[in-house]
């Protein structure tokens, strides 16, 4: 054990120009040994001592040629500070066994070797420790002076060490595109929730990727990786140029920039010409999930995919407008995509496949069908409710939203907006477009005519059948003092609650809260109400009376009221009403009893 008190001294002698190489072994044992404790400092021996060691490392590692002295000083060494000796040249590959012993090896490891052209392959060895996001940092951290305006040029990174690095990042998603049947990346049936397979490449390969669009070209033609760039260079690039363009101050899309200095405006992110979207396309329809099992799944997610590239690079429609057709199709036939819903989950997925198609389909039957497939949805249920602080600024100054905003509140104009779409597409029947337009709600028909882009003949049908007042189909949440000039506030309430569910949640929860919150609301509104918006969004005063009420004296019942409150995602719509009712009736196995 050392004395505390006497770091200092042993930091202070490993920095002299002077000492013998016969006293570094004394030196070099002290700072790396531990504070003997003692009255006063016992909790601080280590802070000192690490702060000594750190401060005379550099000068003992520069006149320590032994090995086992050197081991000594790099095992004991903080990683922050052996990327930078690595940088300053003081630590070098040589040194790495020593290092490898007690360190993984880091990015800034990695960055201080590749500095000097001959230990590159030394730093090219140590990446595959790394996970990806260690791999993107060797390139984002290559450059430290990168967010300097000012700053003067710096050395690019080497390149066989970035060809490491893009080894390293896409080389599982390369395998895992070569090899779809048998990697459970492409169990999507399993895990529909987790997305595509090809979200693998997302993160940190394709910001590698991104810092070096002079290479995509040659990276086509790369044997395991070409298929891997060309499917995150489709999902990627042209939408991240556009949001790098429209992430500084604003949209330099779409709004004027009169006051603002060109100069400063960012420079648009890597995007895709026409010859790289060219070379892309052998990837464009995502051809390893062709024949995937799960059709109803695997198709639904590989024609949204394919859509989604489209909407991010227009100009693929004009290049590769067959074999986006040809996809559709194929898509449509094996999942059985425009087959009517019978579920909740069909039919939260019928309206993505009616925009997808109208995007990418030219199949005039199928695009009827998916007309047809929209009328099969259920209609809004357009609330308004009070106007509020929140409200007001959202609609910038006004006190209410108008009915057709409303609709939009909560995007339940997507319906319409897909029908509009499917209009737009050249190969759509007039016909299919006009016959669905009966079973819209009102509000949709009148948001059609609030639309730029509507063509003259479907502004007319839809006007032909909007309704003349747009309030009327509008559901409007009153205020208890609205409500206490009713004569029979409840039944007001009431109405509320019989008003048709539809898939906006948060809808629904307006509709909720405004009873909660309403003093008129009675034990029988609130046994209608979802059960956990009773329990766990409102202040417990609702919901506690009625418990004890239930509940009573009866250790029966509160044990039932234990087991019914433990309920899980599967059960979580039942109602506060249910729970009341489960609470009271007798257990399965005491009924048999009876």
């Amino acid at each position: 054990m050392v004395n505390a008190r006497t770091y200092p001294l042993w930091q202070q002698l490993a920095v002299m120009e002077g000492l013998p190489d016969e006293a570094l072994p004394a030196v070099i044992e002290a700072l790396c040994t531990p504070s003997r404790a003692f009255y006063g400092v016992d909790n601080r021996g280590e802070e000192w001592r690490k702060k000594a060691f750190a401060e005379a490392l550099p000068a003992l590692l520069r006149r320590t040629a032994d090995p086992a002295l050197r081991e000594q000083l790099l095992q004991r060494a903080e990683d922050q500070q052996l990327a930078d000796l690595a940088d300053q040249g003081v630590v070098t590959a040589a040194d790495l066994p020593a290092i490898l012993r007690t360190h993984r090896p880091t990015p800034g490891l990695v960055i201080g070797l590749a500095r000097d052209p001959a230990q590159v392959d030394a730093a090219i060895g140590l990446l595959c420790h790394f996970h990806s996001n260690e791999l993107e940092r060797v390139v984002s951290e290559w450059n430290p002076r990168r967010y300097r305006p000012d700053a003067e040029p710096f050395p690019p990174l080497p390149p066989t060490l970035l060809d490491a690095v893009l080894e390293y990042a896409l080389g599982p998603f390369a395998r895992l595109l070569q090899n779809p049947g048998e990697h459970d990346g492409w169990e999507i049936a399993k895990h529909p929730d987790l997305g595509l397979p090809h979200d693998f490449g997302e993160g940190a390969p394709w910001s590698i990727l991104a810092t070096c669009p002079a290479r995509w070209p040659a990276l086509f033609e790369h044997p395991t990786l070409g298929m891997a760039v060309q499917h995150l260079l489709l999902d990627h690039a042209e939408v991240e140029a556009r949001r790098n363009l429209m992430g500084w101050g604003g949209d330099y899309l779409t709004r004027g920039t009169q006051d603002e200095d060109p100069a400063e405006r960012p420079e648009p992110g890597p995007a895709l010409d026409s010859a790289l979207l060219q070379a892309c396309l052998p990837a464009l329809c995502l051809p390893e999930m062709a024949d995937l099992p799960k059709p109803s799944v695997t198709a639904r997610h590989r024609l949204h995919r394919i859509a989604e590239r489209v909407r991010n690079n227009p100009g693929l429609v004009d290049i590769a407008a067959e074999q986006l057709h040809a996809a559709a199709d194929e898509c449509v036939q094996r999942g059985r995509l425009l087959t009517r819903p019978r579920n909740d989950s069909a039919r939260q997925t019928a309206l993505p496949v009616a925009e997808d198609l109208a995007r990418l389909s030219a199949n005039p039957q199928h695009l009827t069908r998916a007309c047809a497939l929209l009328t099969s949805l259920e209609q809004p249920t357009v609330v308004s409710s009070p106007p509020s602080p929140r409200l007001s600024r959202v609609t910038e100054g006004t006190d209410v939203l108008t009915p057709v905003r409303l609709l939009e509140w909560h995007s339940q104009h997507r319906r319409v907006a897909a029908l509009l779409a499917l209009a737009g597409n050249p190969h759509t029947p007039r016909t299919a477009v006009t016959e669905a337009l009966p079973v819209l709600h009102p509000l949709e028909l009148a948001w059609v005519g609030h639309q730029s882009d509507v063509p003259d003949w479907l502004r007319t049908a839809a006007a032909a059948l909007a309704p003349a007042d747009d309030n009327e189909a509008v559901l409007r949440l009153l205020t208890d003092d609205e409500l206490d000039r009713h004569p029979d506030p409840g039944a007001v309430l009431q109405s509320w609650l019989n008003a048709p569910e539809t898939e906006g949640l948060w809808t629904h929860r307006e509709v909720y809260r405004a009873i909660l919150n309403s003093r008129h609301h009675t034990l029988d509104h609130l046994r209608q109400l979802p059960a956990d918006e009773v329990l766990d969004r409102t202040e417990p005063h609702l919901a506690l009376p009625h418990l004890l009420a239930q509940c009573g004296t009866q250790p029966d019942r509160w044990n039932a009221l234990l087991k019914a409150l433990d309920y899980g995602p599967a059960d979580e719509k039942i109602t506060f009403g249910q729970l009341l009712d489960s609470i009271q009736a007798p257990a399965p196995e005491a009924a048999s009893a009876i």
